[in-house]
């Protein structure tokens, strides 16, 4: 790998090429206002590419990279383990799951990366831009895919979806982290991440998240938590920012085919899950045609006075769902009952506390658990993804995004979160410790951007009782129905969010699983759908039956044969995306949704996705 990194001047627009550039006037690149610092370039070929850091598809799914001195990682070993763990935090790359067969594929791109930090104003604290530029960049079909991270993943995080789509294509691909990622900043060493993914103390580099000064005994501050900018409400912005930064290193790339411009090169966003949101934030902001097409995955979208946002449903499922699955209807769903078939105790338990304290009727668990699950239908639950959130209840998610979400809502730092919430380092123990040198060193490639892992806890909101985590809950869920300052500040911070109409010309195309249970189509695609259709537009909208929102969840045993992944239908609409911008094909007013089958306990076949 050899590393370049080229000058950039912060607030310059417009100024003369560094001497290593091209003179040609005609070749001169632009130098966007909105980044922060230097440029970092770097070439990625001879068993080091940009689609799999040369792990190829059998290491990508494989035992984590390994790196030589964990204490002291090297930034080309970071990368690689960072793009081997988003590659398996969203794909099903298991023995079952078809990828690289029946679907998808992990070839070999060379190429060059150029990634920065950029800030869209009004913001404090960064976002990270990257682009992969393959050598064999596509100058007749000059396309460039722009592609937020999905939930709160670093800059990699769309790689399976947007990377393994377009780069084999010869499409560029910019990403951004959108102001998420495992960027975490650490009180008891006071450091963070910089560009190249080493840590670097306060006040010796660039940090991806540097938060106000706290004792060192402060714990971990997070960047979606605790920079106190409401970063969901800039996703939007942070795209349309990467896709000018994809422009700005294409005429770097390619000196003699500047200018890269909306008008000469083809701009598609896509994303999934908070990266759908994402997009679909971009295109309401897009009044200049930058984007050529959009495709969202299971999107995260809000639309005000439609749907319901997700702190609404996630602060209401926290509560209600674990009482509700103990109705005898999801028995037999996965994560349904206990691997002895019994019910969770702490499923029994919430029954109980809730009806203690007036919440649910009835004496016994039956009646108790019915209850719970009429009242999460009333609120528009559906069957469907009630079951599948199971798995969401059983690994305790809507707690961690709920406590998580309400401190950047609240906009908090890491000392004063919501209902006394807060992020500590423990050692192997679960016991409050330092973190020690390797794991500290490891979070920028190994984390998911949001804790609990890799040595970070979730502390607080706890009480003494049978049902310890009902308070804190109770907390949370109260600072959606509740009339504080603090909970003012949270719902004028989740207002900010909801999206704005997209242009009525906007080739547009939203897929979402009828299974999922982590944002449900009944509070987020459909509404949105139906805003956009009942506003004259008209969007491809495919409810795939058997999908849900975990394609990496599909390897664990008995949940992938009750599913299908959604990945496949992503890129075949990229595919139908691509036919009708490069090969002129009439953009389709109307596409009936795949007849999917549920994968079932066997390999997956390409008939059971339903596809053409």
């Amino acid at each position: 790998m050899n590393l370049r990194t080229f000058c950039m001047p912060l607030l310059a627009l417009a100024l003369p090429a560094c001497a290593a550039l091209p003179s040609r006037p005609e070749a001169v690149m632009t130098h966007p206002g909105f980044l922060v610092g230097d440029v970092r370039v770097t070439d990625h070929r001879d068993h080091d590419d940009l689609l799999s850091a040369g792990l190829g598809l059998a290491g990508l799914a494989g035992a984590p990279s390994p790196i030589a001195d964990p204490a002291h990682p090297t930034p080309a070993e970071l990368r690689r383990r960072a793009i081997q763990t988003n590659w398996k935090g969203i794909a099903d790359l298991g023995p079952l799951g078809g990828y690289g067969t029946v679907y998808g594929g992990v070839p070999d791109v060379p190429g060059r990366e150029y990634q920065a930090f950029a800030r869209v104003p009004g913001a404090s604290q960064p976002h990270r831009v990257l682009l992969q530029v393959p050598d064999h960049f596509d100058q007749a079909h000059r396309c460039l895919v722009v592609a937020p991270s999905s939930g709160s993943r670093g800059v990699y995080g769309a790689i399976s979806l947007a990377g393994a789509w377009g780069l084999p294509k010869g499409c560029a691909v910019a990403y951004t982290d959108k102001g998420t990622g495992p960027g975490y900043f650490d009180y008891a060493d006071d450091t963070g991440v910089q560009l190249d993914g080493t840590r670097a103390k306060r006040g010796e580099a660039v940090l991806e998240f540097e938060p106000k000064p706290a004792p060192a005994d402060a714990g971990i501050a997070v960047k979606q938590m605790h920079s106190g900018d409401n970063p969901e409400a800039d996703w939007g912005r942070d795209v349309i920012q990467a896709a000018r930064f994809g422009l700005a290193m294409l005429d770097r790339a390619f000196p003699e085919q500047a200018p890269f411009t909306p008008q000469n090169t083809k701009i598609i966003a896509t994303g999934l899950s908070n990266g759908g949101g994402a997009v679909l934030q971009a295109a309401g902001l897009d009044d200049g045609h930058l984007f050529a097409g959009v495709v969202a995955l299971e999107p995260n979208v809000y639309v005000e006075g439609h749907g319901r946002p997700m702190y609404d449903y996630a602060t209401e499922a926290a509560i209600w769902l674990p009482c509700a699955l103990t109705a005898p209807r999801f028995a037999h769903v996965p994560f349904g009952r206990a691997p002895d078939g019994s019910v969770p105790p702490g499923r029994i338990q919430r029954c109980a506390s809730l009806h203690a304290d007036g919440r649910l009727p009835g004496a016994t668990v039956a009646v108790q658990g019915e209850a719970a699950y009429e009242r999460l239908r009333s609120h528009g639950w559906t069957d469907e993804a009630m079951a599948t959130a199971a798995s969401t209840t059983s690994f305790d998610l809507w707690r961690v995004i709920a406590a998580g979400y309400a401190s950047s809502y609240a906009r908090t730092g890491a000392t004063d979160m919501p209902c006394g919430f807060h992020y500590v380092t423990i050692d192997k123990d679960n016991h409050p410790a330092p973190a020690d040198a390797a794991t500290r060193a490891a979070w920028w490639a190994d984390g998911s951007g949001i804790p609990p892992g890799n040595g970070i806890a979730l502390r607080g909101g706890m009480d003494h009782s049978d049902d310890p985590t009902l308070a804190g809950l109770d907390c949370l869920r109260n600072l959606w129905t509740g009339d504080g300052s603090e909970a003012r500040t949270l719902h004028a911070s989740v207002a900010a969010t909801a999206v704005k109409l997209p242009r009525a010309d906007l080739p547009l195309w939203v897929l979402h699983g009828a299974g999922d249970g982590l944002l449900p189509t009944a509070f987020s695609s459909e509404p949105y759908v139906a805003w956009l259709r009942s506003e004259g537009r008209a969007p491809l909208y495919w409810r795939v039956p058997y999908a849900q929102h975990f394609d990496a969840f599909l390897a664990v045993p008995g949940f992938g044969a009750a599913h299908i992944p959604l990945m496949p239908y992503g890129y075949a609409a990229l595919d139908r995306m691509w036919v009708h911008l490069f090969e002129g094909a009439p953009w389709p007013k109307a596409l009936p949704t795949p007849a999917a089958s549920a994968r079932g306990e066997g390999v997956l076949r390409r008939e059971m996705l339903g596809l053409p």
